[in-house]
Protein backbone atom coordinates (compact mmCIF):
# COMPACT_ATOMS: atom_id res chain seq x y z
CA UNK A 1 0.00 0.00 0.00
CA UNK A 2 2.72 2.07 0.63
CA UNK A 3 4.43 1.69 -2.51
CA UNK A 4 1.11 2.58 -4.32
CA UNK A 5 0.67 5.67 -2.36
CA UNK A 6 4.91 6.95 -3.20
CA UNK A 7 3.91 5.85 -7.05
CA UNK A 8 0.75 7.93 -6.70
CA UNK A 9 2.41 10.62 -5.25
CA UNK A 10 5.41 10.48 -7.75
CA UNK A 11 3.34 10.29 -10.83
CA UNK A 12 1.18 13.09 -9.73
CA UNK A 13 4.14 15.39 -8.52
CA UNK A 14 5.37 14.79 -12.17
CA UNK A 15 2.50 15.86 -13.95
CA UNK A 16 2.77 18.86 -11.65
CA UNK A 17 5.80 19.90 -12.81
CA UNK A 18 5.39 19.19 -16.60
CA UNK A 19 1.88 21.07 -16.27
CA UNK A 20 4.11 24.26 -14.91
CA UNK A 21 6.97 23.80 -17.47
CA UNK A 22 4.33 23.94 -20.27
CA UNK A 23 2.44 27.07 -19.03
CA UNK A 24 5.62 28.92 -18.36
CA UNK A 25 6.68 28.37 -22.15
CA UNK A 26 3.12 30.32 -23.46
CA UNK A 27 3.00 32.79 -21.30
CA UNK A 28 0.52 35.41 -22.20
CA UNK A 29 -3.37 36.41 -22.05
CA UNK A 30 -6.16 35.42 -23.48
CA UNK A 31 -9.55 37.14 -25.91
CA UNK A 32 -12.22 36.19 -23.45
CA UNK A 33 -15.37 38.32 -24.99
CA UNK A 34 -15.89 40.98 -28.28
CA UNK A 35 -12.73 43.23 -28.99
CA UNK A 36 -10.93 41.49 -25.84
CA UNK A 37 -11.48 42.68 -22.73
CA UNK A 38 -14.55 44.33 -20.91
CA UNK A 39 -13.24 47.86 -22.06
CA UNK A 40 -13.17 46.70 -25.81
CA UNK A 41 -9.82 47.92 -25.81
CA UNK A 42 -8.77 45.02 -28.25
CA UNK A 43 -5.41 44.87 -26.69
CA UNK A 44 -3.12 41.63 -25.36
CA UNK A 45 -0.77 42.97 -23.32
CA UNK A 46 2.00 40.40 -23.22
CA UNK A 47 2.76 37.86 -25.98
CA UNK A 48 5.74 35.28 -25.30
CA UNK A 49 5.87 34.90 -28.91
CA UNK A 50 4.67 38.25 -31.13
CA UNK A 51 7.03 41.40 -30.35
CA UNK A 52 8.03 44.15 -32.46
CA UNK A 53 11.17 42.17 -33.19
CA UNK A 54 9.78 39.26 -33.43
CA UNK A 55 8.04 40.10 -36.31
CA UNK A 56 11.00 41.38 -37.59
CA UNK A 57 12.54 38.43 -38.45
CA UNK A 58 11.53 35.30 -40.30
CA UNK A 59 8.51 33.29 -38.31
CA UNK A 60 5.50 34.57 -38.39
CA UNK A 61 3.27 32.92 -40.89
CA UNK A 62 0.31 31.22 -42.48
CA UNK A 63 -0.46 28.15 -40.24
CA UNK A 64 -3.82 26.68 -41.31
CA UNK A 65 -7.64 27.13 -42.66
CA UNK A 66 -10.63 25.14 -42.21
CA UNK A 67 -13.86 25.29 -43.88
CA UNK A 68 -16.49 25.37 -41.38
CA UNK A 69 -20.56 24.19 -42.73
CA UNK A 70 -21.84 27.78 -41.81
CA UNK A 71 -24.34 28.94 -44.28
CA UNK A 72 -23.89 33.05 -44.48
CA UNK A 73 -26.84 35.64 -43.62
CA UNK A 74 -26.81 38.32 -45.82
CA UNK A 75 -22.74 39.68 -45.38
CA UNK A 76 -22.71 38.46 -41.32
CA UNK A 77 -20.92 34.91 -41.31
CA UNK A 78 -18.47 33.94 -38.91
CA UNK A 79 -18.08 36.01 -35.23
CA UNK A 80 -15.26 37.14 -33.79
CA UNK A 81 -13.41 34.18 -32.23
CA UNK A 82 -13.65 34.05 -28.54
CA UNK A 83 -10.03 31.67 -27.02
CA UNK A 84 -9.46 29.23 -23.92
CA UNK A 85 -5.65 28.76 -23.67
CA UNK A 86 -5.11 25.39 -21.61
CA UNK A 87 -8.08 23.47 -20.80
CA UNK A 88 -7.40 20.66 -18.68
CA UNK A 89 -9.71 17.88 -19.31
CA UNK A 90 -10.11 14.29 -19.96
CA UNK A 91 -8.75 14.31 -23.98
CA UNK A 92 -5.77 15.77 -22.57
CA UNK A 93 -4.20 19.57 -23.11
CA UNK A 94 -6.72 21.44 -25.45
CA UNK A 95 -6.56 25.44 -26.29
CA UNK A 96 -9.96 26.49 -28.00
CA UNK A 97 -11.31 29.23 -30.45
CA UNK A 98 -14.76 29.47 -29.87
CA UNK A 99 -16.25 30.55 -33.18
CA UNK A 100 -19.78 31.27 -33.38
CA UNK A 101 -21.69 30.82 -37.19
CA UNK A 102 -24.51 32.70 -38.76
CA UNK A 103 -26.53 29.28 -39.29
CA UNK A 104 -26.74 29.20 -35.30
CA UNK A 105 -24.11 27.07 -34.87
CA UNK A 106 -20.86 27.33 -32.03
CA UNK A 107 -17.42 25.54 -32.89
CA UNK A 108 -15.13 24.82 -30.52
CA UNK A 109 -11.55 24.53 -32.52
CA UNK A 110 -8.62 22.84 -31.35
CA UNK A 111 -6.12 25.68 -32.78
CA UNK A 112 -3.49 23.93 -31.72
CA UNK A 113 -4.34 20.89 -33.57
CA UNK A 114 -6.72 22.64 -36.54
CA UNK A 115 -9.29 19.79 -35.42
CA UNK A 116 -12.96 20.89 -34.62
CA UNK A 117 -13.02 19.41 -30.95
CA UNK A 118 -17.18 19.83 -30.58
CA UNK A 119 -19.69 22.15 -32.63
CA UNK A 120 -23.10 22.87 -31.01
CA UNK A 121 -26.19 23.70 -32.94
CA UNK A 122 -28.08 26.09 -30.81
CA UNK A 123 -31.49 26.73 -32.69
CA UNK A 124 -32.95 24.40 -35.70
CA UNK A 125 -36.29 26.59 -35.48
CA UNK A 126 -37.30 29.27 -38.98
CA UNK A 127 -37.05 32.27 -36.96
CA UNK A 128 -32.81 31.41 -37.83
CA UNK A 129 -34.00 32.47 -41.60
CA UNK A 130 -36.68 35.36 -41.24
CA UNK A 131 -38.79 35.82 -44.29
CA UNK A 132 -37.76 39.65 -43.85
CA UNK A 133 -33.59 39.48 -43.76
CA UNK A 134 -32.05 42.53 -44.97
CA UNK A 135 -28.35 44.00 -44.33
CA UNK A 136 -29.41 45.78 -41.09
CA UNK A 137 -31.67 42.64 -39.98
CA UNK A 138 -29.63 39.51 -41.38
CA UNK A 139 -31.23 36.87 -38.84
CA UNK A 140 -29.56 34.02 -37.72
CA UNK A 141 -26.69 34.09 -34.63
CA UNK A 142 -25.00 37.52 -34.19
CA UNK A 143 -24.04 38.27 -31.30
CA UNK A 144 -19.94 36.26 -30.37
CA UNK A 145 -19.48 34.17 -27.54
CA UNK A 146 -18.42 35.35 -24.53
CA UNK A 147 -15.98 33.60 -21.73
CA UNK A 148 -16.42 35.23 -17.89
CA UNK A 149 -15.06 38.91 -18.08
CA UNK A 150 -12.71 40.82 -15.29
CA UNK A 151 -13.62 44.12 -14.78
CA UNK A 152 -10.25 45.01 -14.42
CA UNK A 153 -7.34 44.23 -17.28
CA UNK A 154 -5.68 40.96 -17.30
CA UNK A 155 -2.81 40.65 -15.31
CA UNK A 156 -0.14 38.30 -16.81
CA UNK A 157 1.25 35.64 -15.38
CA UNK A 158 -1.18 35.32 -12.91
CA UNK A 159 -1.87 31.31 -13.16
CA UNK A 160 -2.52 28.93 -15.96
CA UNK A 161 -2.41 30.85 -19.35
CA UNK A 162 -1.43 34.07 -17.88
CA UNK A 163 -4.63 35.00 -16.84
CA UNK A 164 -6.76 32.34 -15.33
CA UNK A 165 -9.19 33.85 -13.56
CA UNK A 166 -11.77 31.59 -15.71
CA UNK A 167 -9.44 28.55 -15.63
CA UNK A 168 -11.33 25.14 -16.86
CA UNK A 169 -10.32 22.10 -15.67
CA UNK A 170 -11.84 18.73 -15.61
CA UNK A 171 -13.39 18.04 -12.09
CA UNK A 172 -11.29 15.02 -10.67
CA UNK A 173 -13.23 12.23 -9.10
CA UNK A 174 -13.02 11.25 -5.26
CA UNK A 175 -11.38 8.25 -4.32
CA UNK A 176 -12.57 5.23 -5.00
CA UNK A 177 -15.83 6.90 -6.54
CA UNK A 178 -14.92 6.57 -10.78
CA UNK A 179 -13.67 9.26 -12.75
CA UNK A 180 -16.48 11.92 -12.76
CA UNK A 181 -18.42 12.70 -16.37
CA UNK A 182 -17.26 15.68 -18.27
CA UNK A 183 -19.92 17.52 -17.35
CA UNK A 184 -19.12 17.92 -13.55
CA UNK A 185 -22.31 16.12 -12.55
CA UNK A 186 -20.20 12.89 -10.44
CA UNK A 187 -19.15 9.39 -11.22
CA UNK A 188 -19.75 8.25 -14.69
CA UNK A 189 -18.10 4.84 -13.94
CA UNK A 190 -18.24 3.41 -10.41
CA UNK A 191 -14.66 1.86 -9.46
CA UNK A 192 -14.19 -1.75 -9.09
CA UNK A 193 -14.97 -3.12 -5.46
CA UNK A 194 -14.94 -6.50 -3.54
CA UNK A 195 -16.71 -5.03 -0.66
CA UNK A 196 -20.50 -5.39 -0.38
CA UNK A 197 -22.61 -2.52 -1.81
CA UNK A 198 -23.34 0.12 1.24
CA UNK A 199 -26.61 1.00 2.04
CA UNK A 200 -26.83 4.47 0.03
CA UNK A 201 -26.48 7.66 2.46
CA UNK A 202 -28.66 10.77 1.89
CA UNK A 203 -27.36 12.92 -0.76
CA UNK A 204 -25.68 16.08 0.38
CA UNK A 205 -26.29 19.44 -1.21
CA UNK A 206 -23.62 20.18 -3.83
CA UNK A 207 -20.72 22.75 -2.24
CA UNK A 208 -20.98 26.07 -3.65
CA UNK A 209 -18.80 26.70 -6.46
CA UNK A 210 -16.99 30.26 -5.88
CA UNK A 211 -17.02 32.90 -8.53
CA UNK A 212 -13.57 33.23 -10.38
CA UNK A 213 -11.54 36.36 -9.69
CA UNK A 214 -13.39 39.29 -11.07
CA UNK A 215 -15.77 37.47 -13.43
CA UNK A 216 -18.60 35.55 -13.54
CA UNK A 217 -20.04 33.45 -10.60
CA UNK A 218 -22.67 30.54 -10.21
CA UNK A 219 -21.71 26.98 -10.31
CA UNK A 220 -19.83 25.29 -13.23
CA UNK A 221 -19.28 29.38 -14.62
CA UNK A 222 -15.19 29.13 -15.16
CA UNK A 223 -16.22 25.05 -17.34
CA UNK A 224 -18.48 27.12 -19.63
CA UNK A 225 -18.53 29.68 -22.55
CA UNK A 226 -22.02 31.49 -23.19
CA UNK A 227 -23.54 31.85 -26.90
CA UNK A 228 -26.84 33.50 -27.56
CA UNK A 229 -28.94 32.09 -30.34
CA UNK A 230 -31.26 33.43 -32.85
CA UNK A 231 -34.24 33.03 -31.48
CA UNK A 232 -32.96 35.04 -28.26
CA UNK A 233 -32.11 31.41 -25.81
CA UNK A 234 -29.19 32.47 -24.15
CA UNK A 235 -27.14 28.89 -23.69
CA UNK A 236 -24.29 28.14 -21.64
CA UNK A 237 -22.65 25.53 -22.77
CA UNK A 238 -19.47 22.89 -21.73
CA UNK A 239 -15.95 23.97 -22.38
CA UNK A 240 -16.13 20.00 -22.95
CA UNK A 241 -18.45 18.67 -24.76
CA UNK A 242 -20.63 22.29 -25.82
CA UNK A 243 -23.80 20.37 -24.28
CA UNK A 244 -25.91 22.98 -22.18
CA UNK A 245 -24.92 22.91 -18.54
CA UNK A 246 -27.83 24.35 -17.66
CA UNK A 247 -31.41 24.59 -19.68
CA UNK A 248 -31.52 27.27 -21.90
CA UNK A 249 -32.93 31.28 -20.82
CA UNK A 250 -35.10 33.04 -23.31
CA UNK A 251 -33.37 36.29 -23.24
CA UNK A 252 -34.55 38.35 -26.22
CA UNK A 253 -37.18 38.16 -29.15
CA UNK A 254 -36.73 36.18 -31.90
CA UNK A 255 -34.45 37.45 -34.61
CA UNK A 256 -33.13 40.35 -32.77
CA UNK A 257 -29.59 42.05 -33.69
CA UNK A 258 -27.74 41.39 -30.95
CA UNK A 259 -23.94 42.23 -30.17
CA UNK A 260 -21.46 42.65 -27.75
CA UNK A 261 -22.53 39.56 -25.61
CA UNK A 262 -20.01 39.81 -22.28
CA UNK A 263 -20.70 37.93 -19.16
CA UNK A 264 -19.48 40.33 -16.17
CA UNK A 265 -20.10 39.58 -12.14
CA UNK A 266 -23.01 36.95 -13.31
CA UNK A 267 -24.70 39.46 -15.04
CA UNK A 268 -24.52 38.94 -18.97
CA UNK A 269 -24.93 42.24 -21.00
CA UNK A 270 -25.77 42.66 -25.07
CA UNK A 271 -27.19 45.46 -27.22
CA UNK A 272 -30.08 45.10 -29.75
CA UNK A 273 -30.15 47.71 -33.22
CA UNK A 274 -32.66 48.24 -36.01
CA UNK A 275 -35.61 47.17 -34.18
CA UNK A 276 -34.73 43.38 -35.80
CA UNK A 277 -37.48 40.95 -35.11
CA UNK A 278 -39.55 43.44 -33.37
CA UNK A 279 -37.08 44.06 -30.09
CA UNK A 280 -36.72 47.53 -28.88
CA UNK A 281 -33.39 49.20 -29.54
CA UNK A 282 -31.09 48.54 -26.22
CA UNK A 283 -29.25 47.44 -23.39
CA UNK A 284 -30.43 44.23 -22.01
CA UNK A 285 -28.95 42.16 -19.00
CA UNK A 286 -29.44 39.15 -17.17
CA UNK A 287 -29.10 37.98 -14.09
CA UNK A 288 -27.96 34.23 -13.89
CA UNK A 289 -27.51 34.39 -10.06
CA UNK A 290 -30.89 35.23 -9.53
CA UNK A 291 -33.48 31.97 -9.43
CA UNK A 292 -35.77 33.75 -12.04
CA UNK A 293 -33.19 34.86 -14.33
CA UNK A 294 -34.42 38.06 -14.21
CA UNK A 295 -33.81 40.26 -17.24
CA UNK A 296 -33.71 44.38 -17.65
CA UNK A 297 -33.97 46.04 -20.65
CA UNK A 298 -33.23 49.93 -21.14
CA UNK A 299 -34.75 51.25 -24.33
CA UNK A 300 -32.74 54.02 -26.87
CA UNK A 301 -36.86 55.26 -27.92
CA UNK A 302 -36.34 56.22 -31.68
CA UNK A 303 -32.34 55.63 -32.43
CA UNK A 304 -30.44 52.43 -32.40
CA UNK A 305 -27.23 51.29 -30.00
CA UNK A 306 -24.84 51.94 -32.52
CA UNK A 307 -20.78 50.05 -32.82
CA UNK A 308 -19.83 46.33 -33.42
CA UNK A 309 -18.64 46.22 -29.96
CA UNK A 310 -22.15 46.58 -28.04
CA UNK A 311 -22.16 48.05 -24.50
CA UNK A 312 -18.61 48.90 -23.40
CA UNK A 313 -17.90 48.60 -19.44
CA UNK A 314 -15.54 50.48 -17.04
CA UNK A 315 -13.70 49.35 -14.49
CA UNK A 316 -16.38 50.56 -11.52
CA UNK A 317 -18.83 48.24 -13.57
CA UNK A 318 -20.68 51.37 -15.51
CA UNK A 319 -22.11 50.33 -19.12
CA UNK A 320 -21.42 52.45 -21.33
CA UNK A 321 -23.20 52.65 -25.14
CA UNK A 322 -23.36 55.15 -28.24
CA UNK A 323 -26.80 55.80 -29.95
CA UNK A 324 -26.83 58.47 -32.93
CA UNK A 325 -26.26 61.52 -30.92
CA UNK A 326 -25.65 60.66 -27.24
CA UNK A 327 -23.07 58.34 -25.35
CA UNK A 328 -24.92 57.43 -22.63
CA UNK A 329 -23.51 55.81 -19.15
CA UNK A 330 -25.78 53.05 -17.36
CA UNK A 331 -25.55 51.54 -13.59
CA UNK A 332 -24.40 48.16 -14.09
CA UNK A 333 -27.58 45.47 -13.62
CA UNK A 334 -30.16 47.94 -13.09
CA UNK A 335 -29.53 49.80 -16.56
CA UNK A 336 -30.97 52.66 -14.86
CA UNK A 337 -29.55 55.78 -16.59
CA UNK A 338 -26.39 57.81 -14.39
CA UNK A 339 -25.48 60.41 -16.75
CA UNK A 340 -24.76 60.89 -20.85
CA UNK A 341 -23.13 63.37 -23.29
CA UNK A 342 -25.14 64.49 -26.52
CA UNK A 343 -24.44 66.41 -29.68
CA UNK A 344 -27.28 66.59 -32.01
CA UNK A 345 -25.35 66.38 -34.97
CA UNK A 346 -22.29 64.31 -34.21
CA UNK A 347 -23.71 60.38 -35.68
CA UNK A 348 -22.11 58.22 -33.52
CA UNK A 349 -21.16 55.13 -35.09
CA UNK A 350 -18.26 53.04 -33.07
CA UNK A 351 -19.23 51.70 -29.70
CA UNK A 352 -17.52 53.71 -26.74
CA UNK A 353 -13.79 52.78 -25.57
CA UNK A 354 -12.49 52.74 -22.16
CA UNK A 355 -9.36 53.98 -21.53
CA UNK A 356 -6.87 54.82 -18.62
CA UNK A 357 -4.98 57.69 -18.33
CA UNK A 358 -3.65 59.13 -15.12
CA UNK A 359 -5.23 56.03 -13.49
CA UNK A 360 -8.61 56.88 -14.46
CA UNK A 361 -11.28 55.84 -16.53
CA UNK A 362 -11.77 57.63 -19.64
CA UNK A 363 -13.96 57.44 -23.11
CA UNK A 364 -13.65 57.96 -26.38
CA UNK A 365 -16.89 58.48 -28.88
CA UNK A 366 -16.22 58.35 -32.71
CA UNK A 367 -18.65 59.84 -35.25
CA UNK A 368 -19.00 59.22 -39.26
CA UNK A 369 -18.07 62.92 -39.56
CA UNK A 370 -14.25 61.42 -38.59
CA UNK A 371 -14.17 63.41 -34.77
CA UNK A 372 -13.41 61.65 -32.09
CA UNK A 373 -14.30 63.07 -28.21
CA UNK A 374 -13.00 62.13 -24.90
CA UNK A 375 -14.91 62.24 -22.23
CA UNK A 376 -14.76 62.47 -19.09
CA UNK A 377 -16.35 59.07 -16.78
CA UNK A 378 -17.48 61.05 -13.85
CA UNK A 379 -19.37 63.52 -16.01
CA UNK A 380 -19.63 62.85 -19.35
CA UNK A 381 -20.46 65.77 -20.83
CA UNK A 382 -20.61 68.28 -17.96
CA UNK A 383 -23.26 70.07 -16.54
CA UNK A 384 -24.68 70.70 -19.67
CA UNK A 385 -23.85 67.41 -20.71
CA UNK A 386 -22.56 68.73 -24.25
CA UNK A 387 -18.99 69.71 -23.56
CA UNK A 388 -16.14 66.92 -24.02
CA UNK A 389 -12.84 67.21 -22.48
CA UNK A 390 -11.54 67.74 -25.70
CA UNK A 391 -12.15 66.51 -29.59
CA UNK A 392 -10.17 65.93 -32.97
CA UNK A 393 -11.18 65.57 -36.21
CA UNK A 394 -9.46 62.83 -37.83
CA UNK A 395 -8.51 63.98 -41.45
CA UNK A 396 -8.80 60.67 -43.38
CA UNK A 397 -12.54 60.13 -42.60
CA UNK A 398 -14.53 59.54 -45.52
CA UNK A 399 -18.62 60.28 -46.10
CA UNK A 400 -18.91 56.34 -46.58
CA UNK A 401 -17.05 54.78 -43.92
CA UNK A 402 -18.53 54.61 -40.28
CA UNK A 403 -15.93 52.82 -37.53
CA UNK A 404 -17.91 50.14 -35.59
CA UNK A 405 -15.33 49.88 -32.61
CA UNK A 406 -12.30 51.40 -31.61
CA UNK A 407 -8.62 50.56 -29.82
CA UNK A 408 -6.23 51.07 -27.43
CA UNK A 409 -2.89 50.31 -25.96
CA UNK A 410 -0.07 51.40 -23.68
CA UNK A 411 2.97 52.19 -24.66
CA UNK A 412 6.77 51.37 -22.23
CA UNK A 413 6.40 54.92 -21.20
CA UNK A 414 2.83 54.36 -20.15
CA UNK A 415 1.52 56.80 -22.81
CA UNK A 416 -2.01 55.94 -23.83
CA UNK A 417 -2.35 55.66 -27.83
CA UNK A 418 -5.67 55.07 -29.75
CA UNK A 419 -6.50 53.76 -32.92
CA UNK A 420 -8.85 54.06 -35.59
CA UNK A 421 -10.17 52.45 -38.51
CA UNK A 422 -10.88 54.99 -41.33
CA UNK A 423 -11.99 54.89 -44.89
CA UNK A 424 -8.75 53.41 -46.18
CA UNK A 425 -6.37 53.21 -43.30
CA UNK A 426 -5.70 52.84 -39.30
CA UNK A 427 -4.96 56.23 -37.50
CA UNK A 428 -3.08 56.70 -34.24
CA UNK A 429 -3.00 59.03 -31.64
CA UNK A 430 -1.26 59.57 -28.73
CA UNK A 431 -2.91 61.23 -25.83
CA UNK A 432 -1.33 63.94 -24.17
CA UNK A 433 -1.78 66.59 -21.90
CA UNK A 434 -2.43 70.25 -22.91
CA UNK A 435 -3.79 73.10 -20.63
CA UNK A 436 -4.29 70.44 -18.35
CA UNK A 437 -6.64 68.48 -20.49
CA UNK A 438 -6.19 65.09 -21.85
CA UNK A 439 -6.08 65.35 -26.39
CA UNK A 440 -5.43 63.16 -29.08
CA UNK A 441 -2.33 64.24 -31.26
CA UNK A 442 -1.63 62.24 -34.53
CA UNK A 443 0.86 59.92 -34.13
CA UNK A 444 0.70 58.08 -37.40
CA UNK A 445 -1.31 56.70 -40.54
CA UNK A 446 -0.93 53.76 -41.74
CA UNK A 447 -0.19 52.34 -45.70
CA UNK A 448 -3.61 52.22 -47.41
CA UNK A 449 -5.69 49.31 -45.95
CA UNK A 450 -9.32 48.85 -47.78
CA UNK A 451 -12.17 49.08 -45.81
CA UNK A 452 -10.27 48.12 -42.43
CA UNK A 453 -11.88 46.68 -39.58
CA UNK A 454 -10.97 47.74 -35.96
CA UNK A 455 -7.49 46.82 -35.48
CA UNK A 456 -6.33 44.26 -32.58
CA UNK A 457 -3.10 44.78 -30.39
CA UNK A 458 -0.63 42.10 -29.41
CA UNK A 459 2.41 43.20 -27.34
CA UNK A 460 3.61 46.22 -29.01
CA UNK A 461 2.38 44.85 -32.67
CA UNK A 462 -1.18 46.10 -34.40
CA UNK A 463 -2.58 43.40 -36.53
CA UNK A 464 -5.05 45.53 -39.08
CA UNK A 465 -7.35 43.84 -41.65
CA UNK A 466 -7.99 45.28 -44.87
CA UNK A 467 -11.82 43.30 -44.79
CA UNK A 468 -11.83 44.10 -48.99
CA UNK A 469 -15.40 44.62 -48.25
CA UNK A 470 -17.52 46.59 -50.96
CA UNK A 471 -19.25 49.43 -48.83
CA UNK A 472 -19.92 51.97 -51.52
CA UNK A 473 -23.18 51.76 -53.63
CA UNK A 474 -25.80 52.68 -50.93
CA UNK A 475 -28.69 50.90 -49.16
CA UNK A 476 -29.79 50.03 -52.12
CA UNK A 477 -27.33 46.96 -53.15
CA UNK A 478 -27.67 43.44 -52.15
CA UNK A 479 -26.36 41.21 -50.32
CA UNK A 480 -25.23 39.53 -53.44
CA UNK A 481 -24.11 42.51 -55.12
CA UNK A 482 -21.65 43.69 -52.53
CA UNK A 483 -20.34 40.24 -52.23
CA UNK A 484 -19.98 39.82 -55.92
CA UNK A 485 -17.98 43.27 -55.72
CA UNK A 486 -15.60 43.00 -53.04
CA UNK A 487 -12.62 41.34 -52.86
CA UNK A 488 -9.97 38.86 -50.59
CA UNK A 489 -9.13 40.40 -47.08
CA UNK A 490 -4.94 40.76 -46.43
CA UNK A 491 -3.64 41.01 -42.51
CA UNK A 492 -1.06 43.52 -42.02
CA UNK A 493 1.63 43.40 -38.82
CA UNK A 494 2.27 47.17 -37.99
CA UNK A 495 4.40 48.57 -35.20
CA UNK A 496 2.13 50.02 -32.77
CA UNK A 497 4.77 52.79 -32.10
CA UNK A 498 5.73 54.32 -35.88
CA UNK A 499 2.81 52.35 -37.91
CA UNK A 500 5.73 50.68 -40.37
CA UNK A 501 4.51 47.47 -41.98
CA UNK A 502 6.53 44.56 -40.52
CA UNK A 503 4.14 41.35 -42.66
CA UNK A 504 1.32 41.15 -44.29
CA UNK A 505 -0.37 37.76 -45.64
CA UNK A 506 -0.43 38.35 -49.21
CA UNK A 507 -2.83 36.21 -50.91
CA UNK A 508 -3.68 33.79 -48.68
CA UNK A 509 -6.94 34.67 -47.60
CA UNK A 510 -9.21 33.77 -50.52
CA UNK A 511 -12.89 36.23 -49.27
CA UNK A 512 -14.18 39.29 -47.80
CA UNK A 513 -14.91 39.96 -44.05
CA UNK A 514 -17.42 41.25 -43.06
CA UNK A 515 -18.35 40.50 -39.48
CA UNK A 516 -16.86 39.43 -37.02
CA UNK A 517 -13.07 39.89 -37.26
CA UNK A 518 -10.04 39.65 -36.10
CA UNK A 519 -8.47 37.89 -32.15
CA UNK A 520 -5.61 36.39 -30.97
CA UNK A 521 -2.84 35.49 -28.48
CA UNK A 522 -0.17 33.12 -27.72
CA UNK A 523 1.87 33.92 -30.70
CA UNK A 524 -1.52 33.31 -32.88
CA UNK A 525 -4.11 35.27 -34.97
CA UNK A 526 -7.40 34.60 -35.92
CA UNK A 527 -9.86 35.64 -38.68
CA UNK A 528 -13.26 34.41 -40.27
CA UNK A 529 -13.78 35.25 -43.92
CA UNK A 530 -17.24 35.78 -45.57
CA UNK A 531 -17.10 32.37 -47.23
CA UNK A 532 -17.11 30.42 -43.10
CA UNK A 533 -13.60 29.62 -43.70
CA UNK A 534 -11.81 30.21 -40.33
CA UNK A 535 -7.73 31.28 -40.44
CA UNK A 536 -4.88 31.05 -38.10
CA UNK A 537 -1.94 32.78 -38.49
CA UNK A 538 1.26 32.73 -36.29
CA UNK A 539 4.19 31.48 -35.25
CA UNK A 540 4.32 27.25 -35.75
CA UNK A 541 3.90 25.75 -32.12
CA UNK A 542 7.26 24.20 -31.25
CA UNK A 543 6.93 19.77 -30.75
Amino acid sequence: MRRLILSAITYFGCVFIWINMAVAQRPGQEWLTSNADAQRSSWIRTDAKISRESMQTPGFQFLWKMKLDNEAKQLNSLTQPVLLDRLIGYRGFKSLAFVGGSSDTLYAIDYDLARIYWKTRLNSSATSSPQNASLLCSGGLTAAATRPVSLLPQTPGRGFGGNRINAARAMVGEPDQGFPDILGRGSATPARSDAPPAAPAPAAPPAPVPPPAGGGGGQGVVNSVYALASDGMLHQLSVQTGKDVIAPVKFLPPNAQASGLILVDNIVYTSTANNCGGAPNGVWAIDLGSPEKTITNWKTDAASVTGSAGPTIGTDGTLYVATADSIVALEPKTLKLRDYFTLPKADFSASPLVFQHRGKDLILAAGKDGRMYILNSTSLGGTDHHSPLSMTSLATAAADFAPGALASWQDSDGTSWILAPASSAIAAFKVVEQNGLPVLQQGWVSREVTSPLPPIIINDVVFALSSGEYRSGGAQMTAAQRAQRSKPAILYALDASTGKELWNSGTTITSFVHSGGLSGGLGQVYVGTYDSTFYAFGFPIEK
